[in-house]
């Protein structure tokens, strides 16, 4: 039997290569400071490179290393550019934090065939071209890797309001996490997806300025913020998981509860 040491949940990412999108805000912020804050070097991809410089001074100040890259989700070249700028700067990317995602913000028989483009562009198209190219690379390097996927509580329940599509395109990022688990398996790239609530960022700022403050409608009176996801974050790209592949792990605070069960 292999010795491992005790206790087996070691979160080093020292010599890793992690591209984040959506990095320019949220949760995607987040995610590069810590996976940063481990040792990993970091690839920042979002829209607005002026936030994306700023982040990745805030980390190299701090003894991290990071490059920012402007990257338009929608965009095919502008992808797999952003693949080469990360290569080029620290080497072959073996962690993808697919987290770059829009709201549809609108009803379903309302949108726009333009919006429903873009929508299903950033959130569904987007992630699926990156995984296959960094895994298409990985197995090329005969190298293992980690893919994260953002998905949303969405994927488990609609309630209305005017997010349908976003609900379908995160009901497929968890379902592309499940088959692509599958195809990547015997390469050892580790595929799995966080499905998180309702939590306090950028994107959820304008729905609680339509519909108000939300903290008297969930069971624990409280909005989470980003940095209680570090954990679960850690735990998918780090040694810590090497068994686990094709996960959903839902973070919600116990939203999915009815407000009646608390005392």
């Amino acid at each position: 039997m292999t010795d491992f040491a005790m206790p087996n949940n070691s979160t080093d990412l020292t010599g890793r290569v992690a591209l984040v999108t959506g990095a320019s805000s949220g949760f995607g912020e987040r995610f590069a400071r810590v996976l940063a804050k481990q040792g990993a070097a970091v690839v920042l991809a979002a829209r607005r490179i002026d936030r994306l410089e700023a982040l990745a001074k805030e980390i190299e100040d701090e003894g991290g290393r990071a490059l920012a890259v402007e990257m338009d989700a929608t965009d095919t070249d502008a992808l797999f550019a952003a693949i080469d700028a990360g290569e080029k700067a620290f080497g072959t990317i073996d962690i993808l934090v697919n987290n770059a995602g829009i709201p549809d913000a609108q009803r379903a028989h309302k949108m726009s065939v333009d919006l429903v483009d873009r929508v299903l562009g950033v959130n569904l198209r987007g992630p699926w071209l990156l995984a296959c190219e960094i895994a298409r690379r990985l197995i090329e390097a005969k190298k293992p890797g980690n893919i994260v996927n953002i998905s949303s509580t969405a994927h488990y329940s609609y309630r209305g309001g005017g997010a349908a599509l976003y609900a379908v395109t995160k009901t497929a990022t968890a379902r592309m996490t499940e088959t692509l688990a599958v195809e990547w398996a015997y390469a050892g790239i580790n595929v799995n997806a966080i499905a998180p609530g309702m939590f306090v960022t950028e994107m959820t700022d304008g729905m609680f300025e339509r519909i108000g403050p939300q903290e008297d409608n969930v069971v624990r009176g409280r909005i989470p913020v980003p940095a209680q996801l570090d954990s679960t974050l850690l735990f998918l790209v780090s040694p810590a998981s090497e068994c686990v592949t094709g996960a959903i792990i839902k973070v919600d605070d116990g939203q999915s509860a009815q407000k009646f069960m608390r005392g």
